[in-house]
């Protein structure tokens, strides 16, 4: 097949998408498979035929300990424009068969890059536009799972300015844990115990917009869940060698340990299974996903978030996951195609 592996983006999630992106086109090449790897935002000047040859910058495999200066990513365009499709990438996506959606956080996950793609008739890897959307609002999605009997913490939506934050530092509930409403990685995520801490985190979230989600802190470990052609892989917990899971834990090799399947009773395997399910098919989710769960001692799991285009970096969690089914990372990579293809024509 011609495939196209779309990374990159603008958003604070970029350089976990390009090393995703590394790894999936290197995969696909070594299974024969005709690819080419774009920055969705900074695209390309070469003729696009010359980009299904060309070498994988080692340095795009590796993520940094902080998420990326997105001003000087913009300052770093031909042509600068504020558009998210940089030049050439639409003209090389026509070319392909599928394009592989590599792209994570704001910029890919939330349904733009989706309907755009729809739009023009481009078949893309992954969860269609609506399902996307809904599964980035972290608000909307608890609203709709919650009913379903799928535990999830208490939760509120807080949209405010900086002249606000001294009247919710009083109000809001401790612990809690302080999240952007729509992002990924753990980035901008906080767990607080004190009305200092409380502050300090609301301040930090008005770099995302001022829309948070303040969630009741749950104590307990965490496990994952992925999703593939609609069935659950085996869970993966997630145990940080310091702090929690967050962007750097998440992603520099050896920060935390990852052990799947997770060592739990086959019953507290089979009810993150089902509440994994119950959120994928609530949303209207296709072709695979990973869903977030913190477990307590009486074996319930307490849905966090899910996520439509995991991770496919060297450390990520879906790869571990389907190896243990004894899915190795090229087929899963080729199994999200084929799935992604049958969910275009059924118009998923």
């Amino acid at each position: 097949m011609k495939i196209v592996v779309l990374a990159g983006g603008l958003s604070d999630e970029r350089n976990v998408s390009l090393s995703s992106g590394c790894k999936v086109c290197a995969a696909l090449r070594e299974r024969g498979h005709e690819t080419a790897l774009i920055d969705m935002y900074l695209g390309t000047q070469e003729a696009p035929e010359s980009l299904f040859a060309a070498p994988i910058p080692e340095e795009l495999t590796r993520i940094g300990r902080q998420a990326p200066d997105l001003e000087a990513v913009k300052a770093s365009r031909d042509g600068g424009g504020d558009g998210q499709f940089g030049p050439g990438v639409l003209e090389l996506c026509r070319q392909a068969d599928v394009v592989f959606l590599a792209l994570h956080g704001t910029c890919g996950e939330d349904g733009r890059v989706q309907a755009a793609l729809d739009l023009l008739g481009i078949s893309y890897t992954g969860a269609g536009y609506l399902g996307s959307a809904i599964a980035m609002d972290k608000d909307l999605t608890k609203k709709l799972v919650a009913p379903l009997g799928v535990a999830t913490p208490r939760w509120e939506l807080i949209r405010y300015g900086a002249d606000d934050i001294p009247a919710l530092s009083e109000r809001l509930e401790l612990p809690c844990v302080v999240k952007p409403v729509a992002s990924g990685s753990s980035i901008g995520v906080s767990i607080v115990h004190d009305k200092e801490a409380l502050s300090a985190a609301l301040a930090a979230g008005l770099n995302f917009g001022g829309a948070c989600v303040v969630e009741q802190y749950i104590e307990g470990r965490e496990i994952q869940v992925g999703i593939l052609e609609d069935r659950a892989l085996p869970s993966i917990e997630i145990i940080p060698k310091t702090g929690f899971y967050d962007y750097e834990n998440k992603y520099q090799p050896g920060a935390a340990e990852e052990i799947t399947p997770a060592p739990i009773p086959a019953e507290w395997e089979k009810r993150l299974g089902d509440a994994a399910l119950t959120v994928f098919r609530a949303l209207g989710l296709s072709v695979y996903s990973r869903a977030d769960f913190i477990v307590t001692g009486d074996g319930v799991p307490w849905f966090l978030e899910i996520n439509t285009l995991p991770g496919m970096t060297p450390t990520s969690l879906l790869p571990q996951e389907a190896a243990a089914v004894g899915i190795g990372y090229g087929e899963l990579c080729e199994r999200i195609i084929e799935a992604s293809l049958e969910a275009r024509k059924a118009g998923k």
